[in-house]
């Protein structure tokens, strides 16, 4: 039994790994939406780029790994708001644009 509060999914995500096709999410490792990392600056900047993430809401594209699989870097295109996975694609590619999406306070 979940102890997940009523309403709320506990399946596990599905990826389309360009590369091998569909996997469970076990088999990969999120690497977060990729921010650029500034050359030099202060302790505060680096805090502000390591801790402090905006939270949208909606399509957001994210960098994965497929650990457990062909080993290659994709960018997943996933809705925050459902979890679903909106697209795929190999890091050799151009990463997608997520469309427009709303900041969460």
């Amino acid at each position: 039994m979940s102890t997940a509060p009523p309403g709320w999914r506990t399946d596990m995500l599905h990826i389309p790994c360009p590369h091998c096709g569909p996997r469970d999410e076990v088999e990969f490792r999120h690497a977060g939406t990729g921010v650029p990392l500034p050359e030099q600056s202060t302790d505060a900047e680096w805090a502000r780029v390591l801790y402090q993430r905006e939270s949208p809401l909606g399509p957001l594209t994210e960098q994965w790994v497929h650990v457990h699989g062909c080993r290659q870097w994709i960018h997943v295109v996933r809705d925050t708001r459902t979890h679903a996975i909106l697209s795929t694609h190999p890091v050799s590619a151009p990463p997608p644009s997520a469309p427009s999406v709303d900041h969460a306070p």
